[in-house]
């Protein structure tokens, strides 16, 4: 199994970054299996679907609504809110796989592979990529 772990900076603001094109990097060349992402983070998580639409900043929205950034969360400590991020990995899980097929990922026309952040406390992500060859 090929594996490696990706830096990321996620800022201070809530985000839904797009990492497809490292992810691709990764598995340029390498044939076909399977791509598992996964982000050791207690308050992140891995999302696919269409960004640069729209799409990212409705999930953005959908997440705020459903999770509101204020004082009903028993988990206290950090920014006003911040115990919504230790629940959001249970709606957006901190994980995803998908297929490599010819070193390439398989994803539909649209989809792409986001890091999902709440937490605008930590602004320093990793990113664990391993890659099972087929």
């Amino acid at each position: 199994m090929l594996s490696t772990t990706i830096d990321v900076r996620t800022g201070r603001r809530e985000v839904v970054l797009d990492l497809t094109r490292e992810w691709s990097d990764f598995v340029a060349g390498q044939g076909d299996g399977l791509l598992h992402v996964f982000v050791p983070h207690a308050t992140a998580g891995i999302a696919i679907l269409e960004t640069g639409a729209g799409s990212d900043d409705d999930l953005l929205s959908a997440l705020a609504d459903l999770l509101p950034a204020d004082d009903r969360w028993r988990h206290r400590h950090g920014s006003p809110g911040h115990g919504r991020s230790h629940v959001m990995p249970a709606l957006v899980p901190p994980y995803a796989t998908v297929p490599v097929l010819g070193g390439r990922l398989a994803l539909g026309t649209w989809q792409s592979i986001c890091l999902v952040d709440l937490n605008v406390d930590n602004p320093d992500r990793q990113v664990r990529l391993s890659l099972l060859a087929g």
